[in-house]
């Protein structure tokens, strides 16, 4: 049964995962290292264009962002999901809920998580303690024992419950870091639950462009896929390779590497977020903007706060209230709202009050 959701509402949801520590470390910059300058900062200014759409009333307690043409929105205690036309395609009935990820989300139902499909049909019956989203055709499941493994889409466990802890973003360039008990130790294994990479890292993260950060005795550094370490452990906080650059942190300042492991725009930012569109966001003083891959600042640092671009427009702060930029720095939806996620499928969360919506990237309500 389908039911129509009123086109004036709104919505919202979100996250992600980090590596980072703190430090002291010194850095030593190579002159073709690139740093922003006091001009580059006055360079830009960002402008308001934006109209503000009449408010409606937005109608979730919580929701997520759109993933596979669906969203999960909750109605009192319970989650379904809805599309994009705001249509109720499965009805609220799951204590909690994953985003759908290959065709399929998890779910639980009376304490044990089992994963449906768009028709809200269960495919895998609800079995485990836990379940994370697919990911390369896996799921990461977690049985009675505490134990990880990992199924296929049919249900069947093809790694088996051996693992104390899989990173949650699963499988990854074929691969996923897991924590073996008997070493205490991160190590990754392969699809057919092969340890590849053996147990060593106190904390290892996600293979991406070829590379992972890891890290050894309270440093990071990264690992390709046959566990060479190709970017020796030397810095206090890592993230994964984005775009050809990594956010690394040298003192207590954020800066970005190549995969070669040179230092292309110095350490010298409190915050820093890896690069998404071309831009990533950094904090300059107790301000943020962005900067482009030769670290020029094109959105100059003035907001509160910040979030990465996504399909072209960034969320910001302003005073207590949250609106969107464009890739030139103007406000193309006036910030208006108490909490927002990033557009995902053209539509993104926003939260009014304690209720959630969707608007469009005109800013309009349409769910």
């Amino acid at each position: 049964m389908t039911k129509k959701l009123s086109s004036n509402r709104g919505s919202l949801a979100v996250f992600v995962l980090a590596l980072a520590a703190l430090a002291a470390c010194s850095s030593n910059s190579a002159q073709s290292e690139a740093t922003v300058t006091n001009t580059q900062l006055d360079a830009t200014a960002t402008s308001v264009i934006a109209a503000t759409p009449t408010v409606v009333s937005p109608q979730f307690q919580d929701a997520r962002s759109f993933s596979e043409g669906l969203a999960a929105v909750q109605f009192g205690d319970s989650w379904g999901f809805i599309d994009t036309s705001g249509t109720m395609v499965i009805e609220p009935q799951f204590y909690r809920v994953g985003s759908f990820s290959e065709g399929l989300a998890a779910v639980q139902v009376s304490g044990k998580y089992g994963f449906i499909d768009k028709s809200g049909t269960m495919v895998i019956k609800p079995q485990f303690d836990d379940a994370h989203s697919f990911s390369e055709g896996f799921a990461g499941v977690k049985g009675a024992d505490y134990k990880w493994g990992f199924i296929d889409k049919s249900g069947t466990m093809v790694i088996n419950l051996k693992f104390d802890q899989p990173q949650w973003w699963g499988f990854s360039e074929g691969f996923v870091a897991v924590l073996v008990d008997d070493k205490g130790k991160y190590g990754f294994i392969d699809k057919s639950g092969t340890i590849v990479i053996k147990p060593q890292f106190d904390v290892a993260g996600i293979f991406s462009e070829g590379l992972a950060a890891v890290q050894v005795r309270g440093k990071y550094g990264f690992v390709d896929t046959s566990g060479t370490m190709v970017i020796n452990p030397k810095f206090p906080g890592a993230w994964e390779f984005s775009e050809g650059l990594a956010k690394v942190m040298v003192g207590d300042k954020w800066g970005f590497i190549d995969k070669s492991g040179k230092m292309v725009i110095n350490p010298q930012f409190a915050r820093a977020s890896s690069f998404s569109d071309g831009l990533a966001l950094v904090e300059v003083g107790d301000k943020e903007g962005f900067i482009d891959k030769s670290g020029n600042v094109v959105i100059t640092p003035q907001f509160d706060a910040a979030w990465s671009f996504s399909e072209g427009l960034a969320q910001v702060l302003v005073g207590d209230k949250r609106g969107f930029i464009d890739k030139s720095g103007n406000m193309v939806i006036t910030p208006r709202f108490d909490d927002a996620w990033s557009f995902s499928e053209g539509l993104a969360n926003v939260k009014v009050g304690d209720k959630w919506g969707f608007i469009d990237k005109s800013g309009n309500w349409v769910i």
